[in-house]
């Protein structure tokens, strides 16, 4: 029984780092977008910057629902994952974006300024 547990568990973890692997070849199609989202079939979310803080990284976005995080519309805050994302935005503009969940903060991995 230990054997076949450790096979199962053997399979499933090659399957998933495989997985992960082509999960890294992903990227958006806009030039100001910043990359690398651990799941490139997420859904893009839309919303307003709020409020931008430079010296934390983090910026306050009203936003619609996200649903790979399955939450409804709010206004919070985000930490971004790429510095350089800061550069890009202002107060005010509206966005596409994705966000997730990393290690207990929400993050923005994926923007994209409305035109």
């Amino acid at each position: 029984m230990k054997f076949l547990t450790k096979t199962i568990l053997s399979i499933l973890l090659a399957a998933s780092a495989t997985s992960l692997s082509y999960a890294a070849d992903g990227s958006a199609e806009s030039a100001t977008t910043v990359t690398d989202t651990s799941k490139p079939h997420t859904p893009m979310s839309e919303g307003e910057v709020r409020k931008i803080n430079k010296e934390t990284g983090r910026v306050t976005i009203k936003h619609g629902p996200l649903a790979n995080l399955d939450m409804p519309g709010m206004t919070m805050l985000f930490r971004l994952q790429d510095p350089a994302m800061i550069d890009q935005i202002k107060e005010g503009d509206r966005i596409r974006f994705v966000a997730n969940k990393v290690d207990g903060a929400f993050v923005v991995q994926v923007l994209e300024v409305v035109k």
